[in-house]
């Protein structure tokens, strides 16, 4: 498996190989391929505003976005299968972080699994599906700290 984490944010506060960490046992629990590739970036407000309005329509900023390679991605026998890029922006996180009780960490944490699930084909567009994905995002954590 490989996980690119980039940052957009100069300097990046955060430990990205944390990023690494938790995208590596999503990928792994969930049974993806081996050779699987995986982008992360963290953007501030700004990006994530110019990319929500441009890809989704909406104007302001989100939490995370998820962008899936088109199905199926061509490679090559030798190279890894594209899964797609995730991007976050921590500050919606850690507003949204405080607004929900949690720490900034948990928030983060969260937004990885979701947008990762998103890439997965896990989706809430309805109420049972959401409700599927919540659960499936809970285990995954739960067991994320459990092996810690």
């Amino acid at each position: 498996m490989h996980i690119q984490v980039t940052s957009h944010r100069d300097p990046e506060p955060l430990d990205v190989s944390a990023f690494e960490r938790l995208a590596t046992f999503v990928l792994e629990i969930e049974d993806a391929p081996a050779a699987i590739e995986l982008s992360l970036a963290l953007v501030d407000i700004d990006e994530m505003v110019e990319l929500n309005t441009k890809y989704r329509g909406k104007e302001g900023p989100t939490d995370v976005l998820s962008f899936g390679c088109d199905d199926p991605c061509p490679v090559e026998s030798d190279e890894p299968i594209t899964l797609g890029d995730v991007v976050i922006a921590p500050e919606v996180a850690e507003e949204q972080a405080r607004e929900v009780g949690n720490t900034i960490e948990e928030e983060l944490n969260l937004l990885l699994v979701h947008g990762i699930l998103h890439l997965l084909g896990y989706d809430h567009e309805s109420d049972e599906d959401a409700e599927v994905m919540q659960q499936r995002e809970r285990a995954v954590l739960d067991a994320y700290a459990d092996s810690l």
